[in-house]
């Protein structure tokens, strides 16, 4: 067996092991309300920006957690553009966005 010394051996494409949307009923209704999980999430964070914004006052909002969270939202969104995966790359952008919005937030106020 020839050695593969490039690393030619990564550029592979990602397959699914199983068909999408999945003919399974209980599968198939997973990949259908995803896409109200992806909205509803963010949506929930949406009274903390308003707190911050509307109120001007970011008292015991906590900047590092909320910048972890924006780093791993950041890091999600690529992972989920790599992946080609739109819940994963919608939930991504919606939840960074809200949580840059609190760090800047918490940092002007």
């Amino acid at each position: 067996m020839p050695q593969n010394i490039h690393g030619h051996h990564h550029f592979h494409k990602r397959m699914r092991i199983e068909p999408y949307p999945s003919p399974n009923r209980w599968k198939k209704f997973l990949d259908k309300i995803i896409y109200i999980i992806v909205f509803i999430g963010p949506v929930m964070t949406v009274p903390q920006v308003i707190d911050i914004w509307m109120g001007k006052n970011a008292a015991g909002v906590s900047i590092i957690s909320w910048g972890a969270y924006t780093a791993t939202s950041l890091f999600w969104l690529v992972y989920g553009i790599a992946h080609k995966d739109k819940p994963i790359i919608i939930s991504s952008i919606a939840w960074a966005v809200l949580e840059i919005l609190i760090v800047i937030g918490a940092l002007v106020y």
